[in-house]
């Protein structure tokens, strides 16, 4: 199971950008996905807990958007959303595509708390920011 290890991989980067924002606790987790990253959805959700323990996100809210898969034709230049065993041009039907999502594992955002910057000036309850990664 490599969700295992991806889930420790996306924790270390989650752990960074939370202690940049000086937040110590994550609360949402967003990634989208594509059926083409070699990613299980449910194998990931499933190891996300047991991987966040003991981190910032312990308790964190994982959520997955699943993105779609859009080629680009060489040939005519069309976009087209397909299915994974069918990569060809959705206007010309030429099989010379490039793949332009459907592959990815991205860090869409995370919902942070107990800002520390925003926990001095909001009292006791600490803030809360959204952050967009990149």
């Amino acid at each position: 199971m490599h969700e295992l290890s991806v889930c420790l991989a996306l924790l270390q980067q989650v752990e960074s950008i939370a202690a940049q924002h000086g937040a110590r606790r994550v609360e949402t987790i967003s990634l989208r996905i594509g059926p083409l990253s070699g990613i299980e959805p449910a194998l990931l959700e499933h190891a996300f807990p047991l991987a966040a323990t003991g981190t910032v996100a312990d308790g964190a809210r994982l959520a997955i958007e699943h993105s779609e898969i859009v080629v680009r034709c060489t040939e005519c230049g069309a976009h087209s959303t397909v299915a994974p065993n069918r990569l060809l041009c959705g206007e010309c039907g030429d099989f010379r595509t490039r793949l332009e999502s459907g592959d990815e594992m991205l860090l869409a955002s995370l919902e942070l708390a107990d800002m520390a910057s925003v926990a001095e000036a909001a009292g006791p309850e600490g803030g809360q920011a959204e952050i967009e990664p990149g």
